[in-house]
């Protein structure tokens, strides 16, 4: 199993915080480095700092030389095909290879609200993404090409230069939804990230997963199945209550819970909690399931010392399941 990190990039992270966990990525041994992509809190705290999305994540290509990186995920609301479509492919360039494009159909009202973006239904949002996905492939044939849809349109359109790879840039698109998203996922996506989900659901999802992918003649195991998970973890049981007090600070509806009634509210959102020992269980488990990259997703940046010790003890006992 691969061990990445999960920013929420619209929590408070600034330049500094963004370009150390940065670099603790890259020389700890995590596998990659991962941003949300929002306009502002999705926690409630609106004037918290965010992180503007293609500038921090052309500093990972520059930066890095070995970590895989992209975004969990750009909505298409708020996020055009032709601007994810040529963004990736520069990233992709940077890199050498090594950024992955985060695609959805967005989903915070307010933010959609707050900033005169139209969210539209849940079925329109569906029509729209797909509409996106398709308008991107196009795009990165980097052939003169012509789209009529309900939402985009292409004319003679060329984007120059092509990814790196003829199949395009990866793409990973997170979420559950059996009757679209999966079915968009064996369709387009090299990745499928999902989170907020117990072990059983997880894996009777991954099945309807295989039964798209087979619908199609794709076969399942070209898709790098992911997960992304926040997490409370600690050398024993003291450290592990003192980080679930430091991680109330970004969860206003905790801010008058004790530690003990924050983990267990984790617990039933199926976070990472726990001792080393206790996490590793959990991350086993999902391995024997089928997941192949864990994102860590982390909100308390300062704590270099939970990445350190993630790095140190729990990447190299997950590393061979």
């Amino acid at each position: 199993m691969r061990v990445g990190i999960m920013v929420e990039g619209q929590e408070d992270v600034t330049w500094e915080r963004w370009q150390r966990v940065t670099a603790l990525a890259e020389n700890l041994g995590f596998d990659s480095l991962w941003r949300s992509d929002h306009l502002f809190s999705v926690l409630g705290v609106i004037e918290r700092e965010t992180l503007a999305l293609w500038p921090s994540l052309t500093t990972v290509a520059l930066q890095t030389r070995h970590i895989t990186f992209g975004q969990l995920v750009s909505p298409v609301s708020f996020r055009h095909p032709v601007e994810l479509a040529q963004h990736a492919v520069a990233l992709d360039h940077l890199s050498g290879g090594r950024y992955v494009l985060g695609v959805g159909a967005g989903w915070y009202e307010r933010e959609h609200a707050a900033f005169g973006f139209p969210l539209l239904s849940l079925r329109e949002r569906m029509d729209r993404m797909e509409e996106a996905l398709e308008v991107i492939r196009l795009l990165w044939s980097g052939e003169r090409v012509s789209f009529e849809g309900r939402f985009y349109r292409l004319r003679d359109a060329v984007l120059r230069p092509r990814p790196l790879r003829e199949s395009g840039v990866p793409i990973v698109i997170g979420g559950r939804g059996e009757q679209r998203t999966l079915r968009m996922v064996a369709r387009y996506a090299a990745e499928w990230n999902v989170t907020n989900v117990d072990l059983d659901e997880h894996r009777r999802k991954m099945s309807v997963l295989v039964d798209h992918c087979r619908a199609i003649g794709r076969d399942p195991d070209t898709i790098v199945r992911s997960w992304m998970v926040a997490h409370i973890i600690g050398p024993d049981a003291a450290a592990v209550r003192e980080r679930a007090e430091r991680i109330k600070r970004w969860f206003p509806l905790w801010q008058n819970a004790s530690p003990e009634q924050v983990i267990a509210e984790a617990r039933g959102r199926f976070w990472l909690v726990g001792t080393v020992d206790e996490v590793i269980e959990q991350l086993r488990a999902r391995a024997a399931i089928g997941v192949q990259r864990v994102m860590l997703q982390t909100f308390d940046l300062d704590d270099t010392d939970a990445l350190e010790l993630i790095a140190r003890e729990i990447i190299p006992a997950v590393a061979d399941v």
